[in-house]
């Protein structure tokens, strides 16, 4: 699809002609069972709950420019990235293709269909950790232009121009549940007012060999769904930041040319009362 999306079969190809640095964002008991030769466990990734204040931004920063910089990355080796499945993680490997993106790193590729097509190739496993040289990682201040913050959304709700996309689960979006760490996880359920629905599953579709994601002339019809051309303006959120960087590869790809993301997301907004939302359901209120 992109050269952002990289095959097993080409992933195994490329370790023996140019510097890589291969990390597995799954839980460590699922590293520990079997990874690919070489990755590097970096489960936080996942895991990590951003704010948007500049103490946050700068902490979320840090945290990962000293985390990739730990795992061997120093801009000259390519970072490919990858969970268990393209479907299964809410996005994590997009999660870290995101952050490598908002620090500036120049060489960053996604395992398309994860562990599972690597594993589905028949290719070998490893159950050892590998001890990797540690860089010094490379930040460019530049490339922070793709994370908006709380004010920069709120401000986005009085520019129509500008599509602010949902991406979350059904139950999210219809102000059902919080969270898909259970309903009451967050204080509130809602949306962000003005936001269009456009689920992240959306950007994929079962194949023979697993979820993948579609083309671009696929991704783009599900864009115009919701009225999001190649031109429009793209301010994403999710929950924390992980379904949205799924659909943020799948637009970048799809050659939407301003996509942002709003990485505190669900888990920053509903705990700020002085924030506006829209609760019940979306499809009551069009009625």
């Amino acid at each position: 699809m992109s050269e952002v999306l990289i095959s097993a079969k080409e992933l195994a190809a490329v370790g023996s002609s140019e510097p890589i640095v291969i990390i597995d964002t799954r839980n460590p008991d699922a590293y520990a069972a079997g990874h690919i030769p070489g990755a590097v466990n970096i489960h936080e990734i996942f895991t990590y709950l951003a704010t948007s204040t500049p103490e946050g931004i700068a902490e979320l920063k840090s945290t990962f420019a000293a985390a990739f910089g730990a795992a061997g990355l120093s801009g000259e080796e390519t970072a490919i990235v990858y969970e268990q499945s393209m479907n299964s993680g809410f996005g994590q490997s997009c999660r870290g293709y995101y952050l490598l993106s908002l620090l500036g790193y120049p060489k960053i590729k996604v395992l398309h269909g994860g562990f599972e097509a690597w594993c589905a190739a028949e290719l070998p496993i490893s159950m050892e950790a590998p001890t990797p040289t540690p860089a010094t990682f490379p930040v460019d201040p530049a490339a922070s232009t793709i994370l908006i913050d709380a004010q920069a959304m709120l401000d986005a709700l009085a520019k129509p121009d500008i599509a602010i996309v949902d991406v979350r689960d059904v139950d999210e979006w219809i102000a059902d549940s919080s969270s898909p760490y259970g309903k009451d996880f967050c204080p509130r359920k809602g949306r962000i007012p003005g936001a269009r629905w456009l689920e992240w599953y959306r950007m994929m579709k079962p194949t023979g060999e697993g979820q993948r994601f579609k083309g671009k002339d696929e991704v783009l019809a599900e864009c115009a769904t919701v009225g999001v051309t190649p031109e429009t303006p793209v301010y994403l959120y999710c929950f924390k930041g992980a379904r949205a960087s799924n659909t943020f590869l799948a637009l970048k790809n799809a050659g939407v040319k301003d996509v942002r993301m709003y990485f505190g997301s669900w888990n920053e907004w509903s705990r700020d009362p002085a924030l506006p939302i829209e609760s019940g359901s979306p499809f009551t209120k069009a009625a």
